[in-house]
């Protein structure tokens, strides 16, 4: 029986179906990291069952990607699929994988995307993990991993006939499942002798690269970030390319579009107003003025405000102030609400006309204690006494909840209050430049307090 120090020996594969990197479930509203998803919970269960452990962006190919995605739908032992945020590739590579084999598919998700599944799942079994957004606790770690481990060896235990998961073979009887054509034996081997490597070679090419832009984030280093990132879509884009325009187009993904966005403002390379305007250019591909996901309407509103305040163009400040907006109302964002009541100030401050200021001025307080009440219910939500897993984003998340606390409470005037909030946030801070953005922004709304419109009411 293997140990803790000897792991056990790989006798077969397991592919895993699910998105990659951070993705929005729009039921909840909630951002969830699925890389996390993958190496805290799936990856370390099926190695425990003795079965390498192999997700798309671990596959080393040449050309098409879907060859050796659809032999490992069809020839892997066994397939992890994970339906969370309802992603259409994972949803659709599972039809694949049920349509193609009758057994040994597991299905997992995230707990609260169950409540309102997308599809209709309901007569199949779902094992559930709980997300805590961009972490998952100790304790739901080694949980779910004992449960997943414990599954995939009862299923390759399981005589073939008694193992039946794939609804496909259940409701049409007597039929066969497929095998390997010449065909496809002979695509997969040219594509492996173009590589020079097997095409069951793993190389973590996609989440590698993640972590290193992870890194450079972590240091402020945009530059590096940007250049990262954009390698990234180059090789998405590159793999897309071989079949047609439409492919290359449908290979963006949204995460990698937001964080380069994100790295490319944030850079202000080779200039801010060149990398502002390139930052938007990227985010135009989101569709920002319909889009319902607030990560891409925060980046919008960002953009433009670094725009309004380069330029000081109105245009600018407006398009800044409705992102901002129609994300806070959306999923009560605390993070478009505190940066949507900053702007309301900074647009009293050049307003068209007196009750136009004083509308937004006083808009920008109601503003302000809402978001107050989500940070404190999230704060009450995310007490943690349990130890943190590696690579964990509560302390930058809970940094964020406090630097939003004490600028909402800065700007309603409670400055004892907001002075406290801001030295716990500080007290707190993984990075030095959050501290340093914060700083900035708090700077820079005492300002704007201090040329409230409300006063001239009060001298009158």
């Amino acid at each position: 029986m293997p140990t803790q120090s000897t792991p056990p020996r790989q006798n077969g594969t397991c592919f895993v179906v699910m998105g990659f990197g951070k993705k929005t479930d729009f039921e909840t509203g909630r951002v969830l990291d699925l890389d996390q998803s993958y190496i805290n919970l799936i990856k370390p269960a099926v190695e425990a069952a003795g079965l390498k452990c192999i997700r798309a962006d671990e596959i080393v190919h040449s050309g098409l990607i879907d060859v050796p995605m659809y032999e490992q739908l069809l020839k892997a032992d066994v397939v992890v699929a994970d339906v969370s945020t309802s992603n259409r590739n994972a949803v659709y590579e599972l039809g694949v994988r049920h349509a193609l084999r009758p057994y040994t598919t597991i299905i997992v998700a995230e707990e609260l995307m169950m409540k309102s599944p997308t599809f209709d799942l309901s007569h199949i079994v779902i094992r559930k993990y709980r997300h805590l957004g961009e972490d998952i606790g100790v304790s739901e770690a080694k949980r779910f991993t004992s449960e997943l481990t414990a599954a995939i060896q009862k299923i390759l235990a399981t005589e073939p006939t008694l193992r039946g998961d794939s609804p496909v073979y259940k409701f049409i009887e007597r039929l066969t499942p497929p095998s390997i054509s010449r065909e496809v034996r002979a695509a997969v081997a040219a594509a492996a002798k173009s590589t020079g490597n097997a095409v069951e070679t793993v190389t973590p090419v996609h989440s590698e690269l993640m972590q290193r832009v992870d890194e450079a984030q972590k240091k402020g280093d945009w530059v590096k970030a940007k250049m990262l990132l954009e390698e990234i879509r180059e090789m998405r884009r590159a793999s897309a390319s071989a079949t047609s325009a439409q492919e290359v187009e449908n290979s963006e993904d949204p995460y990698i579009l937001q964080q380069l966005a994100l790295a490319a403002y944030k850079s202000e390379y080779p200039n801010p107003e060149e990398a502002f305007k390139a930052a938007r250019d990227l985010l135009k591909l989101l569709e920002p003025q319909t889009s319902n996901d607030t990560e891409t309407l925060g980046l919008w509103g960002a953009v433009h405000k670094r725009l309004w305040e380069l330029t000081r163009e109105s245009s600018y400040l407006d398009e800044a102030v409705r992102a901002y907006e129609r994300g806070f109302y959306l999923r009560n964002d605390y993070y478009n609400g505190i940066n949507y009541a900053y702007l309301l100030n900074e647009r009293a401050a050049h307003p068209i006309g007196f009750a136009e200021a004083v509308a937004d001025f006083v808009q920008a307080r109601r503003v302000r204690k809402e978001v107050i009440s989500i940070c404190n219910q999230w704060l009450e939500s995310n007490t943690r006494t349990a130890p943190l897993p590696p690579g964990s984003k509560f302390p930058e998340k809970r940094y964020w909840v406090l630097a939003t606390l004490a600028e909402a409470e800065i700007g309603l005037e409670a400055e004892a209050m907001g002075r406290q909030r801001l030295a716990e946030a500080f007290a707190s801070a993984p990075e030095q430049w959050m501290k340093q953005s914060t700083q900035e922004q708090v700077t820079k709304l005492k300002a704007l307090l201090a040329a409230s419109p409300l006063k001239k009411l009060s001298d009158t």
